[in-house]
């Protein structure tokens, strides 16, 4: 089967190439897909996206007038997919549930530590041959309350990294996780205790209608003062100008993000020669205790196995005509 692989990055095409074992013709795309992308899609079965890609009604109609019958995402998430149109379509759409908790966990932790201990500012004093303390002064992550907004595959293991720490652990979920309750203590509360209560909090929710803007200006009035934010979810989840608000107030005393509300053209590319057009990023990059990531928290050796590994998976299935237990209604 011919596939269009769009938003081709280096990072994964050895591991797209291996996984698939020369069994579908791929068609490797560096561009997203866009209205004027689409047409690089021709003469192909089935098209495969990332993150980024915009399958909105509108370029999924000129897919489907391309032929396109079936949609392989290389994520979890798919809200840059318009499921109700795709399904009027006839278009079948396949996502990767689930492809390495651990590795997205581990960097929200990391994120936590690095703000914490400031170590990056301490590592660019010592490029500069500046030894001096003064001002790197961080706190025992032991004792310390942590809220995780989201207790499914990936908020389960920061609940066990943080229970390690000797954190205490309140979680808000739809459904409780017996499992958590018992192995790490964890608390289920309502979100409103949650911020109240929490020294850090850690965002690992879907994004919805419910959750858009689930951190907003009377969320973080909630929270206690210098508040550790960390978001490795999805960038809608916060408010960032009710956040930079709160970051100019000290409300925030800490922020680390691997994902934001309009990363689309700017995360995944380099722009080192360019001039920043986003005033809001810009602005976030001016705090010393703001931490920003390019969506890479999900980037290691395992989770790109995984991904590449399910994607020629649901492709196989499509092609067979197999209905994967991973295709989305």
């Amino acid at each position: 089967m011919k596939v269009a692989i769009f938003s081709m990055h280096q990072f994964e095409k050895d591991y797209l190439l291996k996984a698939n074992e020369n069994k579908h013709e791929l068609v490797l795309i560096e561009a997203r897909l866009s209205d004027s992308t689409v047409k690089l899609a021709s003469d192909c079965k089935a098209i495969s996206i990332f993150t980024g890609d915009n399958a909105d009604g509108k370029n999924l109609a000129n897919l489907a007038k391309l032929g396109i019958r079936y949609v392989a995402l290389r994520s979890a998430g798919f809200n840059h997919v318009d499921l109700n149109s795709a399904k009027a379509l006839n278009i079948k759409v396949a996502r990767v549930p689930s492809y390495s908790p651990h590795a997205i966990a581990e960097h929200s932790v990391a994120l936590m530590l690095a703000l914490n201990r400031k170590l990056i500012r301490a590592n660019h004093r010592l490029m500069d041959l500046n030894f001096k303390l003064d001002g790197l002064v961080g706190f025992d992550m032991h004792g310390k309350t942590a809220g995780i907004i989201g207790t499914g595959k990936i908020g389960s293991v920061v609940a066990k990294i943080l229970h390690g720490f000797g954190c205490k652990l309140l979680g808000v979920d739809l459904v409780k996780n017996q499992d958590l309750i018992d192995k790490y203590q964890i608390e289920y509360c309502t979100c409103e205790s949650l911020c109240e209560r929490s020294d850090i909090i850690t965002l690992h929710t879907p994004l919805n209608e419910k959750t858009h803007y689930l951190v907003d200006e009377e969320c973080i009035d909630r929270m206690k003062n210098g508040v550790m934010l960390i978001n490795t979810s999805r960038g809608g989840l916060i408010n960032t100008k009710a956040v930079i608000k709160s970051l100019k107030t000290k409300k925030i005393g800490a922020l680390g993000i691997d994902v934001y509300e309009e990363e689309e053209g700017l995360f995944f590319e380099d722009h080192s020669e360019d001039i920043l057009q986003d005033d809001t990023i810009a602005r976030l990059m001016t705090f010393k205790n703001v931490m920003i990531t390019s969506h890479q928290a999900f980037l290691t050796d395992t989770a790109l196995e995984e991904i590449a590994r399910t994607t020629i998976y649901n492709l196989d299935c499509f092609e067979n005509q197999l209905k994967s237990e991973n295709e989305l209604n």
